[in-house]
């Protein structure tokens, strides 16, 4: 039996899901909402994509109550939460005849951030500054791999400063039930893609 759906128009109605406004401690930027993203494009407007479902907001809400205890002053700074299906589809479309194709879900199978259940992030410090991650948002180059960070730091490619950024968001997240992808280190998904492709809501 396929996982339900909803338009995103409807979102506001469908009780799975809560909008980024109402999580206390937190920046949002929805980076795809403007057009500083790897496009060049708005890709939202008109949509209303700031939303998550309620099992990754309650996520998200401990991982600031985390990084508030640990290192007062770092905020997180949401760059992408809820992807509806159709966004995701010009993502793909966007991507093809490129060799960078490996980071992007493919939208037959369904990207987590469809289900609310996926989040880019960022940190932000005492000043609102973002931090330096070595790379910005959307770079889609291996310096954004988390996998090869080691490798990265003895190049010289990576600072350790970077790297120490790195950790605070993973840790953060990594503490409160979200998992890390190899390729993107703003990427998060929250609880097995497997298990939320099959019983979540879809957004179209």
């Amino acid at each position: 039996m396929p996982a339900p759906t909803v338009p995103c128009e409807a979102i506001a109605r469908h009780s799975d899901f809560r909008r980024l406004d109402s999580i206390a401690g937190i920046a949002v930027d929805l980076r795809y909402a403007t057009a500083d993203n790897f496009v060049g494009r708005d890709l939202y407007s008109p949509l209303d994509c700031r939303w998550l479902h309620k099992d990754a907001a309650a996520a998200l809400e401990a991982a600031v109550a985390w990084l508030a205890a640990r290192k007062p002053g770092y905020k997180l700074l949401v760059l992408d939460a809820l992807r509806p299906q159709r966004v995701q589809e010009q993502l793909w479309a966007a991507l093809q005849g490129t060799d960078l194709l490996t980071y992007i879900a493919d939208p037959a199978r369904g990207s987590i951030h469809s289900f609310g259940m996926a989040l880019d992030l960022t940190l932000l410090d005492a000043q609102g500054d973002e931090l330096d991650m070595g790379t910005g948002f959307d770079d889609l180059s291996e310096r954004s791999h988390p996998a090869l960070e080691a490798e990265l730091l003895a190049s010289g490619e990576l600072s350790a400063a970077h790297i120490e950024n790195r950790l605070w968001l993973r840790n953060a997240m990594h503490h409160n039930g979200w998992h890390g992808i190899n390729t993107e280190w703003w990427h998060f998904d929250c609880g097995d893609r497997m298990h939320v492709r099959r019983h979540y809501t879809r957004v179209l």
